[in-house]
């Protein structure tokens, strides 16, 4: 028995959610229209494992790539296909959680966008045992414009900003050193305790720097508080069978530490390859090394940067084939992602989207799988790899 490789690429959609329309997101297609709108990608070892036939399968539509510069340097045989997701919404843990074989079949709570977003007496109430003399923000807003338009007033005032979005969230941000990066996690675990009757998903910490507007940052310790998972995970019955579950980048957080043996912090792309392929020479066997590339959805699809999505993407496919060379003959390599985060569509949330699944290894044989019907098709395949109880959703392509 050899080990499982998860790339995540958060946020990665190709469009074609049948009931996308149900979500405002009717002509979303993330990687379609980066594609279209950058002119092609040079991505050929992501075109040699299968994306291309898979986005078609999608959305009916091949993806605007155009003429690739060099060959794949990536040898292995794939199978590849497409998966719509069951969870009811479009946000991080229920693509997480379903891909991990536990669909989120009831709506999360949500705060509405427009100001006051939060509930005075929860407001209070946080105020009260954190010990602080009131919020800003307030609203739905993006992470990296609210800092800029807030940061100066926290720095004067000492009140942390206050925001959410489109998932099921709190977002608190203060600055790492002037409000202190150990006053922010404890005041997120208080608003985690108070937030717990309205069924909201997460309280993230959002942390940054510097002195005035246009110079403030976020940094990388950021730190989500999420519930746990409504049943175990193939994360859990991994570690319940003594095997080992690697987490990299924000993967432990969104499972709430549920099923992790060992959790490694790292942030940007480059960092978060060359941790997971550090990860992956030295994981014993009975391993499931699973990496979050958060880039894609925080950095780019957010904040509606496709030029930004598409040197991301293109960066991602030249970083591929090192892990090559590093895989034992039985170990198994999935790409996938959460949901869609279409850079090019109104608004700035995610965007409900079918995602690829592609898997490879030296012993897969090259097959395409067409259309799954649940995310959770990859725990029962994991499940089924490494013989562990099935899942009561999900089919395994092993």
């Amino acid at each position: 028995m050899g080990r499982v490789i998860i790339l995540m690429m958060d946020s990665f959609g190709i469009g074609g959610a049948k009931d996308a329309e149900k979500f405002g997101d009717l002509t979303a297609n993330t990687f379609g229209h980066i594609a279209n709108l950058s002119g092609g990608l040079q991505i050929p070892n992501l075109q040699k494992l299968g994306l291309a036939q898979v986005a078609k399968g999608a959305c009916g539509l091949y993806p605007v790539l155009g003429v690739q510069d060099s060959p794949a340097k990536i040898t292995l045989p794939s199978k590849f296909g497409h998966m719509s997701e069951l969870s009811v919404a479009k946000d991080t843990s229920s693509g997480h959680w379903e891909m991990a074989g536990v669909p989120v079949l009831k709506d999360w709570g949500y705060f509405p966008k427009a100001y006051p977003s939060f509930p005075e007496s929860l407001v209070q109430e946080i105020c009260k045992r954190a010990k602080i003399e009131g919020i800003l923000g307030n609203k739905a807003a993006s992470g990296t414009e609210i800092i800029q338009e807030l940061g100066e007033e926290h720095l004067k005032s000492g009140k942390p900003i206050f925001y959410t979005s489109a998932d099921s969230n709190i977002q608190i941000a203060a600055h790492e050193e002037k409000f202190g990066l150990e006053n922010l996690y404890k005041l997120c675990e208080i608003a985690f305790e108070l937030a717990k009757p309205y069924n909201i998903a997460r309280i993230i910490a959002r942390p940054f720097l510097g002195e005035k507007k246009g110079e403030f940052v976020r940094t990388k310790n950021r730190h989500d508080y999420s519930v746990t998972p409504p049943a175990p995970t193939v994360l859990d019955k991994m570690k319940t069978s003594g095997g080992n579950v690697i987490s990299i980048g924000k993967i432990a957080d969104i499972y709430a530490n549920c099923g992790i043996t060992k959790a490694l912090k790292a942030s940007g792309l480059e960092e978060l390859w060359d941790v997971t392929l550090e990860e992956v020479k030295t994981a014993p066997n009975n391993s499931i090394i699973f990496t979050n590339f958060v880039d894609f959805d925080m950095m780019w699809g957010h904040r509606r940067d496709v030029e930004g999505y598409a040197k991301g993407l293109e960066y991602f496919d030249k970083r591929l084939p090192e892990i090559e060379p590093l895989l034992k003959e039985d170990d198994l390599v999935f790409i996938t992602a959460d949901h869609g985060c279409d850079p090019s569509y109104i608004g700035t949330d995610h965007t409900r989207e079918q995602v690829p699944v592609i898997m490879f290894g030296h012993k897969v044989k090259e097959e395409n799988i067409g259309q799954r019907q649940t995310f959770a098709d990859i725990a029962q395949t994991i499940a089924a790899y490494f013989k562990l109880e099935p899942f009561k959703v999900g089919k395994s392509f092993l």
